[in-house]
């Protein structure tokens, strides 16, 4: 054979099987050339030292063409001292018929001085076996520099045609593609074919990439698989983790189509955390494996290529095996608990406790995490323990702890009991000690019906806008969770005198309350167009996740209050315009829930980490009524404006409709997840869509609490769903944007590359989404879909944008954001080009609200903001 000038001197190894087609390249160079042929017995094929013996010392083969995996079973010991070692026998070694390995796993098998002629060998049956060839040069052989760079499939033999041809069936000389193959003056014929034209080109189904000339091949196109929204290959999975030092050899499959497993063979006693941690550093997240398991060789066909089948099997056995398993006791679980925890978090090397409040995603996990510790714990404990990942995504490593005891250990007393988790009666909540002060009261309002109403406008977070109780709406043009023309005006918006320039100094009128604000935060880029100053701050004490909600009175627009909650239990009301605090009230726990309004205007609904919902009197802080859950309440409760019912969701899993003044729960229904996320309201159809962190997005009927559907979306909503007149979106952890009819069919999803948190935000003409994910970029999809454009920012962006008109030109439309570093991005909406970016003094999980010129959120620095938009920007 010219290819590898093979004499008469030759011997070459008959390593296919006669069911194999590569055999036949083998029989015939053989006897085309006059070489030597060895036929060995299966019984010492399977065993590699004993065939590596056989091979290059009693019978000094000299052309050995295999697959890679055949050639993995010898060890990267046997390889390097004997196959290819500087005195071995073998002149040319050929790969084919899988993924050809790396040049750094490549380079490590070799002996120094080694001068076997290193060959990549691409074909496929239907083309006479070998299509191409492509030799390895030397110089690629002996460099010392570490190389990632793939092996190109080279050049295609004689009368052999390659094409590589784009989805569309075109023929392209650059980019990704389909292999075809064919041959000008051969043809082959397939199970029932009788006639096939001369240069018929076959699709391979091997995907690749054409870059400068030279084919790279990428993988199968079966070995491509859907994980966390993002298309993966397998074989980058194999290939990285095969390059790690101490793997010896490794395998990939896709359990079940839903489980990612990596089996390996270990050169030494190897630490799975420690694989783990390489694989985070060298891979993206959606294709970190979810199981590692160590196995002592790798199965293989009788073809010589991974046996897939017996991996699976091979996993199964482990499953079984595992379900066995049985801990000692509730210490065992403990200790093994805080193992885990800190070694899924990188924190092994701690030798402190893990302390018992400890939340697993503010401790540096995520969901992808989240999902390795899940299945951790159930390998640990042999069992499934149902509700346990939204315990995790939730509660502190303590709560995690008692969960895992009822299912495993059912008789054990727990070591701790949520006291808000209890259920307490009604007559006793009515009871509670009022623990607020007031600082700026006005006459208290006796209310026994809803028949006294309030004209007001109310803003809050992803644009949501609502007006009620006065014909003479404002005209704010932006979408809102509710549908009717009655109620919300989606006219064009009209321009509006500008504020008084004496009123954006940054200065509070009244020091006493606010600080004056003259080095807090960072001006980062100077806008052309744009500039944001602080106009005032308020304290509250602690962290602020919570959203503002600003409620202006139709009346006297100039008293607009912002309502506010956070982590120091107490909820604030701050005048707009001064930041002067208007009351404060001191809850029973944690804030994160969002303030809502009543559709009277005179109370403020707010949830409680200690399971309850508050009504507070909006003019005073007052406790009006509050109504017991039976876990944390981290919703935010959204009003009905045609009936006044509330609708709140708990991590009790139940949605409720309250109607605060009756003070009674009208319905609750178990939605079969933690509702952390808020309700959507849809009056056209009339839907309350409710997501949980079971996976679940609900379409209820509000007025009977009955579900109409369900679509189950297999990971975590933590994401707010969104109505549009047509559409519900929502996001997702595992990276994808969902898009529903209001009848629950599935019109598309958009993919990103990391968990979607942001809740969806709407254009004013509904034809644009808006959100951000983990992935560090705020997006813009059209209603079919397709992506208009995306903005890189500095960090992960948990928080829900606003979109807002300024005031200069008819199609100024712009979007306000905020990453978690703190950085709010003013973007215009259209183009997604940056207008201003303005840096706070610590971390951001709150939304950004706009009134006018002036925009509000909190920080984790314990301060909620006031800041103006100055350069004609207004909604």
């Amino acid at each position: 054979m010219v290819l590898f000038e093979i004499t008469q001197e030759d011997v070459l190894f008959l390593a296919s099987p006669l069911t194999f087609d590569p055999s036949v390249v083998e029989i015939f160079v053989a006897l085309s050339s006059g070489a030597c042929l060895l036929i060995v017995p299966t019984s010492v094929k399977v065993l590699p030292s004993k065939l590596a013996a056989v091979l290059f010392s009693h019978h000094r083969v000299t052309i050995l063409q295999a697959t890679p995996t055949l050639l993995r079973r010898f060890g990267s010991q046997l390889i390097k001292s004997t196959v290819l070692s500087a005195s071995t026998s073998l002149r040319v070694l050929a790969l084919g018929g899988e993924a050809f390995p790396s040049l750094t796993v490549l380079k490590s098998w070799r002996g120094i001085d080694n001068k076997t002629q290193i060959f990549n060998i691409y074909g496929i049956t239907e083309v006479s076996s070998w299509a191409t060839f492509y030799r390895i040069p030397e110089q690629f052989l002996n460099s010392t520099l570490k190389s990632e760079l793939p092996v190109p499939l080279g050049f295609p033999l004689l009368g052999t045609v390659v094409e590589v041809r784009d989805t569309n069936g075109f023929t392209i000389q650059e980019g990704r593609g389909q292999v075809f193959l064919g041959g000008r003056n051969r043809v082959c014929f397939l199970d029932d074919e009788m006639t096939v034209p001369l240069g018929m080109m076959r699709a391979t189904g091997d995907l690749v990439m054409v870059k400068d000339g030279e084919i790279f091949f990428l993988g199968r196109k079966d070995s491509q698989i859907k994980r966390h929204g993002k298309r993966l290959n397998i074989e980058l999975v194999q290939q990285v983790a095969e390059g790690l030092q101490q793997v010896e050899s490794c395998a990939v499959t896709w359990y079940n189509q839903e489980k990612l497993i990596l089996f390996l063979v270990s050169k030494n006693d190897l630490v799975k955390e420690y694989i783990f941690k390489e694989l985070q550093k060298r891979l993206p997240s959606h294709a970190i494996p979810d199981e590692l398991l160590l196995i002592d060789s790798l199965p293989f066909t009788s073809h010589g290529k991974i046996d897939v089948t017996e991996l699976n099997k091979i996993y199964l056995n482990y499953l079984n095996l595992k379900s066995e398993c049985k801990l000692n006791g509730k210490e065992e679980l403990w200790g093994k608990l805080q193992y885990l925890w800190k070694s899924i978090l990188n924190l092994s090397e701690d030798p402190l406790k893990v302390p018992d409040e400890s939340l697993f995603l503010n401790s540096g996990g995520d969901s992808l995490k989240s999902i390795r510790l899940l299945n951790e714990i159930e390998k640990l404990v042999g069992t499934s323990v149902p509700g346990l990942l939204e315990i995790i995504l939730s509660s502190s490593i303590l709560e995690i702890y008692n969960h895992v005891l009822q299912t495993v250990f059912p008789d054990e007393d727990l070591v701790f009991s949520k006291n808000y988790a209890t259920k307490r009666k009604f007559s006793d909540i009515n009871q509670e000690e009022t623990s607020g002060r007031s600082l700026h009261q006005k006459s208290v309002m006796t209310l026994s019906c809803d028949n006294e109403l309030t004209a007001f406008t109310a803003v809050s977070r992803g644009s949501q806008i609502l007006s009620l109780n006065t014909k003479f709406l404002t005209k704010l043009g932006l979408c809102s969770s509710a549908h009717s023309s009655e109620l919300i005006s989606q006219t064009n918006i009209q321009n509006v005198k500008s504020l008084n320039p004496s009123a954006l100094t940054g200065k509070s009128k009244d020091p006493s309350h606010v600080a004056e604000v003259s080095e807090e935060g960072t001006y980062v880029i100077a806008a052309k167009k744009m500039e944001l100053h602080v106009r005032w701050r308020s304290d509250t004490g602690k962290c602020v996740d919570a959203s503002p909600l600003v409620v202006i009175p139709a009346v006297d627009k100039s008293s607009a209050t912002v309502y506010i909650g956070s982590h120091s239990h107490r909820m604030m009301a701050v005048d707009l315009h001064s930041g002067k605090v208007k009351w404060e009230q001191i809850l029973g726990d944690r804030i994160e829930s969002s303030a809502c309004v009543s559709k009277c205007g005179n109370f403020i609904v707010v949830g409680c980490y200690n399971g309850l919902v508050y009504v507070l009197r909006s003019n005073s802080g007052e406790k009006y009524w509050m109504f017991p859950t039976e876990d944390a309440v981290k919703s935010s409760a959204t009003v009905d404006p045609t009936t006044g019912l509330l609708y709140i969701g708990s991590h009790d899993q139940h949605a409720y409709a309250l109607d605060i003044y009756k003070k009674k729960c009208v319905w609750k229904l178990k939605c079969g997840g933690t509702v952390f996320s808020s309700p959507c309201l849809s009056l056209i159809p009339q839907h309350l869509y409710v997501a949980t962190l079971g996976g679940h997005l609900l379409a209820i009927n509000p007025a009977t609490g009955n579900r109409v559907w369900k679509h189950s979306c297999g990971k975590p909503l933590f994401s707010s769903p969104r109505c549009c007149l047509q559409y519900v979106c929502i996001g997702c952890v595992d990276g994808n944007l969902l898009c529903f009819t209001h009848f629950g069919e599935q019109v598309w999803q958009f993919s990103t590359s990391e968990p979607i948190f942001s809740s969806p935000c709407a254009s004013a003409s509904e034809q644009e989404i808006f959100f951000g994910s983990h992935d560090c970029f705020i997006y813009c999809c059209n209603m079919k879909g397709h992506l208009q454009w995306k903005f890189e920012t500095t960090s992960r962006v948990y928080a829900t944008p606003f979109a807002f008109r300024y005031q200069e030109g008819n199609n100024g439309m712009l979007l306000a954001a905020a990453s978690t570093d703190g950085k709010l991005w003013i973007l215009e909406s259209k183009s997604g080009r940056l207008q201003s970016v303005y840096e706070l003094p610590g971390e951001v999980f709150s939304s950004p609200v706009i009134w006018e010129s002036m925009l509000l959120i909190g920080c984790r620095n314990n301060y909620v903001y006031c800041l103006d938009l100055l350069g004609g920007y207004q909604i």
